[in-house]
């Protein structure tokens, strides 16, 4: 049995074991609120986590490459108000705006990429600097426009703001198709293409890349532009589904995303990890902090579950030497 055979048996198991956890965290929120088992109540739950899965795959790809990016939760606030201020102030319209707020993010995600890659700074150090900045960008775009920072702009047309609203037989959210699309594109992207190997070669072993051809400073500035443009498209769903466009959205979503990474199988040394599992454990996330929150868990306390299992994971697979044997 090859190296390869053992990799794809352990994501195999890890998948499995967190379509159990699903199915069970279903099953007990179920019993602490019978409300949650109801088929348009556990649909429409992916409304409060949709920037989490979105964001997580993407993400899986900065992590296998040996990156972190921690400015996404600022890159979909920065898009948010981007639309909002480029529709409203500029008078384009309005998915001529998002494609703006996309390139925005994708710009962003280019700058800090570069950095990384070509002045071989650390990623944290350099995505966490990215976090303010992009914040600050953000709240420096609301007030130029005079607008007030808590309210933000609202009165999007229609055809904006009822697309997250549209339900498929009356019960299933637009929020899942796109889910399942942008899980297809990733998946494609990450499993099927050359680019796709030469992420995880960056990951594995970048000298040994960079000898074998590729070139590695573009792959690893690419895979951060590519979250640039998940969070964007995660600030324009999430402005469209609240209807309001504000600078502090995601700000919250830094742990959610990182844990989801890791949890779905993901090495945080880089060289591992599958879209499907990040998936299935962004739902995890997702679906425990909408659970803990209809069980009547206050929502200032729902990080600390989410952080208590991101400890315990990495521990774990740390003790069990996964992360060694993955590379």
């Amino acid at each position: 049995m090859t190296l390869s055979d053992i990799r794809k048996k352990i994501n195999f198991g890890n998948e499995l074991m967190l379509v159990c956890v699903i199915v069970c965290e279903i099953v007990l929120f179920g019993f602490l609120n019978p409300r949650f088992l109801r088929p348009v109540v556990l649909c429409g739950s992916i409304n409060d986590f949709i920037s989490i899965c979105i964001i997580a795959l993407f993400e899986t790809m900065v992590i296998i490459a040996g990156g972190m990016d921690i400015q996404a939760g600022s890159i979909v606030g920065l898009s948010s108000i981007v639309v909002g201020v480029v529709w409203q102030q500029c008078g384009l319209n309005i998915w001529a705006a998002c494609v703006v707020a996309i390139i925005a993010g994708a710009i962003c995600g280019l700058f800090s990429g570069f950095i990384i890659a070509y002045a071989k700074v650390q990623p944290m150090v350099v995505t966490l600097g990215g976090s303010f900045l992009y914040s600050g960008l953000a709240i420096s775009i609301t007030r130029l426009a005079k607008v007030e920072l808590y309210k933000g702009i609202g009165g999007f047309p229609e055809v904006f703001t009822g697309f997250t609203k549209f339900r498929f037989f009356k019960v299933i959210p637009f929020q899942i198709l796109l889910f399942l699309v942008l899980i297809a594109i990733a998946y494609v992207i990450l499993h099927k293409t050359k680019y796709g190997r030469y992420i995880y070669m960056c990951g594995i072993n970048p000298n040994a890349a960079e000898f074998s051809g590729i070139n590695t400073k573009v792959v690893i500035m690419t895979t951060y532009a590519l979250c640039g443009m998940g969070a964007a498209l995660a600030g324009i769903v999430l402005t469209s589904y609240l209807g309001t466009a504000k600078a502090d959205f995601g700000k919250e979503l830094t742990l959610p995303i990182i844990t989801a990474v890791v949890l779905g199988g993901t090495s945080i040394t880089g060289g591992v990890g599958t879209i499907v599992g990040t998936a299935l454990s962004a739902l995890v996330i997702g679906i425990m902090r909408f659970g803990l929150s209809m069980a009547g868990l206050n929502t200032q306390y729902l990080d600390i579950p989410v952080g208590i299992l991101l400890i315990i994971i990495v521990a774990f697979r740390a003790l069990s030497g996964k992360e060694r044997a993955g590379k």
